[in-house]
């Protein structure tokens, strides 16, 4: 692994404890990257932080090694759990968090509950018939279950917040508030917060249920301009197929992540690749919970190679050796431009962002190149890279099926 995005900081010097460094050895951390350099020796010592940092950049790692290690510095026997809860705007991160836990925390004893939404719900309820230390989830589950009554919030001595400003983005900001209300003071707790941007919003929020939070920010150009080659093109609408093939063609990507702005491109964009001979996927925000973890393991595990997403996948996604993001469709605001991007090149490897600059999203590249702060290279399409392109088959509409009647129960009515 490269690691030229570490530190010189190594954890086995931070105040972790052996049972801590144990896990995080045999998981292969060794030196910390730049969010867990300047967060870990604050937080370790009971400071909250409220802190900037895109996914890929070790924040999973940096809240759950404080949490765990605050927990093992008060094992009192009278205070009943769960002590801990950590919020994720999305189930693949709350998935993605939980399964970090298993492996950074797996010679501690402690037990962890994981609540989304959309599956399994009987068998997330009895999950905390045991006694759970950590609860990981999204907010709706988890106040569903609180209202339950399944577990209290009285005890909870460590709050982490993920990915706050996705948090506002996806409407979730008054569940928060209604779960942080019901947790001890702030001043009681080691408070955590994450957000890819410190904005006004998410900063008032810090301050309101934190105590005196350290605002700690890793910057947004030191992410996307060293490890990602970004470039672009600006094809006319009806060259943004032909082009597409032509950059999966010449460029071969390993593992390829392709975004749209709609669910109907997106379907659109399937049919195109599977027509022209390209295995692919479609990952957007009404697939099935059982269906989108079943494909993103064939993903992950290069059954797939190929996956069209909606910026619903955008965030949470830690998967391994995506060697090409393309935009296919420019996104509409521009920190999700970094979100996407941000899915390649992880934890210090090399990738490439490839964007289609076309006439119905030209208009967001301003913003985008006002928000990273530096130009995004524009190529010009070389002819040979306009394939030409198979259609795919018309889908006939199916005619209504009515079981019941020899004809449509509108027949015959008079007006």
């Amino acid at each position: 692994m490269n690691t030229t995005h570490l530190t010189q900081t190594r954890f086995a010097n931070l105040e972790l404890s052996d049972v801590i460094l144990q896990g995080l050895t045999e998981a292969g951390f060794i030196n910390c990257t730049p969010i867990q350099d300047k967060s870990l020796p604050l937080s370790l010592r009971g400071k909250d932080i409220a802190g900037q940092a895109q996914t890929g950049t070790g924040k999973t790692a940096t809240f759950l090694l404080a949490t765990f290690q605050h927990l093992i510095n008060d094992e009192s026997e009278k205070i009943k759990n769960p002590r801990a809860i950590i919020l994720a705007p999305t189930r693949e991160l709350a998935i993605q968090i939980h399964k970090d836990a298993l492996l950074l925390g797996k010679y501690l004893n402690l037990k962890f509950a994981l609540i989304y939404g959309g599956t399994d719900y009987q068998k997330q309820l009895d999950s905390f018939k045991g006694n759970i230390d950590i609860i990981i989830g999204t907010p709706g589950r988890i106040i569903d279950f609180y209202k339950q009554r399944a577990f209290t919030l009285d005890n909870i001595q460590v709050m982490v917040l993920d990915e706050a400003d996705r948090m506002f983005d996806l409407g979730f900001i008054a569940d928060i508030r209604f779960l942080l209300r019901r947790m001890p003071e702030a001043e009681k707790r080691l408070n955590l917060l994450f957000s890819a941007t410190l904005s006004y919003k998410v900063t008032e929020l810090a301050y309101e249920h934190m105590n005196n939070p350290v605002m700690v920010k890793i910057e947004t150009e030191e992410v996307t301009s060293t490890s990602i080659k970004q470039t672009a093109f600006c094809p006319a609408n009806e060259q943004k197929i032909p082009l597409l093939l032509g950059v999966l063609k010449h460029c071969q990507p390993q593992r390829s992540i392709i975004f749209v702005n709609t669910k109907r491109c997106a379907e659109q964009l399937y049919d195109y690749l599977n027509a022209n001979g390209y295995k692919a996927a479609v990952l957007s925000g009404d697939v099935a919970q059982e269906k989108r973890q079943r494909l993103l393991a064939d993903f992950q595990n290069n059954k797939l190679t190929l996956m069209i997403a909606t910026d619903v996948a955008a965030r949470g996604l830690h998967i391994a050796d995506v060697s090409h993001v393309i935009n296919y469709d420019l996104p509409q605001e521009p920190e999700d431009y970094v979100h996407r991007i941000g899915r390649t090149a992880r934890f210090g490897a090399k990738g490439e962002a490839i964007s289609f600059i076309c006439e119905e999203y030209a208009y967001s590249m301003p913003d985008i190149e006002d928000y990273i702060e530096q130009k995004v290279l524009v190529s010009p399409i070389d002819p040979e890279w306009l394939l030409d392109v198979i259609e795919p088959e018309k889908k006939t509409a199916r005619k209504p099926h009515y079981p019941h009647a020899k004809r449509p129960p509108h027949a015959g009515k008079r007006k």
